[in-house]
């Protein structure tokens, strides 16, 4: 049996820029990227802390180091600059092995950074 976990979770970063004329998806500094465990194109939800809004894009590498959060395309609408989130990525895996895995967690600082 396959089942759906929690692959990474980044923890309550701060959104720093809206584009509302890009194509679409979530811009991540590079650093919270390989720390998370996430690779460009990765489907993500993204969570507002601010408003509740959840929703799914996919990941588009950021400046390494720059701490960058950056909502693209309609979501900018939806998650505004300044709001915190939670960005999850999830995986399909034995159940057997499931119960062993450990999510890749992490908890930047209040700028973004590790």
């Amino acid at each position: 049996m396959q089942i759906e976990v929690l692959k990474s979770k980044i923890h309550r970063v701060k959104i720093t820029e809206a584009n509302l004329h890009y194509i679409g998806s979530i811009t991540i500094d590079e650093d919270l990227m390989d720390a998370a465990n996430l690779i460009e194109n990765e489907k993500v939800q993204v969570l507002d802390i601010e408003n509740g809004e959840r929703l799914t894009t996919y990941v588009i590498k950021g400046t390494r180091g720059s701490g960058m959060i950056c909502m693209n395309g309609p979501a900018a609408r939806r998650i505004n600059v300044g709001d915190l989130v939670i960005i999850l990525s999830y995986a399909m895996m034995d159940f057997e092995e499931a119960k062993k895995f450990k999510p890749f967690i992490i908890f930047p600082t209040e700028g973004n950074t590790l």
